[in-house]
């Protein structure tokens, strides 16, 4: 099976607040987009991230052809334990799931 990073145009990850994080997976056709709405469950995020997948907020916007995920930082934004400020390299972590 291939992985998401080879079915979509893009992945990004960026910082949505001290206490939150957003993927956007921009799947750049109907087909693809198709794909990974009904192929990417949340929980397989969840697990990804290793998080609670109730604590998971997904957004489907066929229009766009986007799928969307917001999720806890499992570390306050500029804490001791934070390992990424602005969020961009959680998108590395879900570009290698299988679709």
């Amino acid at each position: 099976m291939p992985e998401l990073r080879d079915i979509v145009t893009k992945v990004r990850s960026k910082n949505a607040g001290p206490f939150w994080l957003t993927i956007d997976i921009f799947c750049g056709s109907t087909d693809a987009y198709r794909r990974v709405s009904q192929g990417l469950s949340t929980s397989r995020v969840a697990a990804v991230f290793q998080t609670d997948g109730q604590a998971i907020k997904r957004f489907d916007i066929p229009d766009l052809n986007v799928v969307k995920f917001s999720l806890p930082r499992p570390a306050v934004q500029g804490s001791v334990g934070d390992r990424d400020m602005h969020g961009a390299s959680w998108a590395a972590l879900i570009g290698d799931i299988e679709v």
